[in-house]
């Protein structure tokens, strides 16, 4: 349609313009014979008189000549028809007032040229002749139909061969979208803008799959890692309710075994708290309400040292620290910190600080968390960030495997880069790398006069 329309309008656009130039032209041609006949007349008329000048006979059709004598009487050939009054203004051209007059008149539809002969004028006329315009636009209309049928005919085929690639587009996501198929990805066809977001798309379904696999890794992972707390719990919850529906509760379990048994479950409770919290944290990704700041990391390193205390007091901090600017999330930076230094505290013997250092070093942030501890094997190295992976030597102790898992992903958004080394102690040393950014500029304080 919109094809047809545009075609439409350029056909009637070109139907007017041709129709005014040609009009123009016949015009100027009948003009220009016009004048040039009365020329012709005009040389007769002064060579033998123009009462005696012999007039051209009237072939009957075409043109028409008048003589208009000195008196204002006039002459025309016999049989030819009347032509109209001579007017104000050929009258003056007879009289010498001007040399020559072009007019038209409308309503008999004559060109009537004047043109100065002698003591009076004579005048050729000619009847305009609409037959050529008329033909002319006879013939525009029905090419303009035509073009406007065969353009609506093309427009629809383009239209249709363009826009089959998208149908088929179109169909394919249905489909994915009704069978959940993941797998299936779209034929790579058609061209320019049609490739790129069929491509688009398969990159987005890409991801998507890879969406889909990591949470489900995630959940077999996090039921895996729940069975065993859950089972150590339910176990000892059976085993407190069992004594207590036998009424034996005092007599099996003395003082000292319950406390240890009340214990256990509160560490086991506590422990799965840690883990949903950290599963909760780790499913959102990259998804966080909190908004961007730019911030120095020396008081994110404090407060996470501050609060690594209050949890473990037994735990020492050694904080070696200089303002660094980045740009980040305080919370989520401040959670990673703590969780290195949690990490480094469950391996440093009771004399030993956990060391964390922040300098500047060329265009990074480089924070620095070491212990005292074995340090980690060099098989362990590569999966340290992976998620509930915990090394042999480390199944005894606290927590979930998701600690580092939790830093590597506040790293990677950050822009960052986080890795494990030995330390100069013997220990493990972990590296964070983050981007620095320039520190606002200070701002100029007034005093009163």
């Amino acid at each position: 349609m919109i094809a047809a329309t545009a075609i439409a309008v350029s056909v009637f656009v070109a139907f007017q313009v041709g129709i005014e130039l040609l009009n123009w032209e016949l015009q100027d041609t009948a003009e220009n014979q016009l004048r040039a006949d009365s020329r012709v007349l005009a040389t007769d008329a002064e060579r033998a008189g123009l009462a005696q000048v012999q007039l051209p006979p009237y072939p009957g059709s075409g043109q028409l000549v008048r003589v208009i004598l000195p008196g204002g009487s006039t002459r025309t050939p016999a049989g030819q028809p009347a032509l109209p009054p001579v007017s104000e203004h050929a009258g003056r051209v007879a009289q010498g007032a001007s040399a020559d007059l072009m007019e038209s008149n409308d309503s008999d539809g004559y060109f009537i040229y004047t043109l100065r002969a002698g003591d009076g004028a004579v005048q050729v006329a000619r009847v305009a002749d609409d037959s050529p315009i008329t033909r002319f636009g006879l013939g525009m209309l029905l090419i303009g139909l035509l073009c406007v049928v065969g353009g609506a005919l093309l427009g629809w085929a383009v239209a249709r061969t363009g826009l089959a690639p998208i149908d088929r587009l179109t169909a394919a996501a249905v489909r994915v979208a009704r069978t959940r198929d993941l797998d299936a990805d779209i034929p790579d066809e058609g061209g320019g803008e049609i490739r790129r977001l069929i491509q688009s798309i398969n990159d987005m379904l890409a991801a998507l799959r890879d969406s889909r696999r990591a949470q489900r890794l995630l959940a077999e992972d996090a039921a895996h890692e729940l069975k065993t707390p859950l089972t150590s719990l339910r176990l000892n919850v059976e085993l407190l309710v069992r004594l207590d529906r036998r009424g034996t509760l005092d007599s099996a379990l003395p003082a000292e075994s319950r406390t240890r048994l009340l214990n256990d479950l509160g560490a086991q409770v506590a422990e799965l708290s840690t883990l949903a919290a950290e599963l909760t944290d780790l499913a959102r990704g990259d998804v966080s309400d909190e908004s961007t700041e730019l911030l120095d990391l020396a008081d994110v390193v404090v407060a996470a040292a501050t609060r690594a205390r209050s949890r473990v007091p037994d735990i020492e901090v050694a904080l070696d620290e200089t303002s660094v600017w980045v740009s980040g999330r305080p919370a989520a930076l401040q959670r990673a910190v703590l969780n290195l230094i949690d990490n480094a505290g469950k391996w440093s013997p009771a004399d030993q600080p956990v060391q964390v250092r922040l300098r500047a070093e060329g265009a990074s942030a480089v924070l620095e968390v070491d212990d005292a501890g074995p340090g980690i094997d060099a098989a362990d190295v590569p999966r340290v960030f992976d998620r509930f992976y915990r090394a042999d030597s480390a199944r005894a102790l606290p927590g979930s495997g998701l600690g580092l898992s939790i830093v590597q992903r506040v790293v990677d958004a950050h822009g960052g880069r986080a890795t494990v080394a030995r330390s100069a102690r013997g220990g493990a040393l972990l590296r964070v790398d983050l981007p620095a950014a320039a520190p606002p500029a200070p701002t100029a304080r007034l005093t009163a006069g």
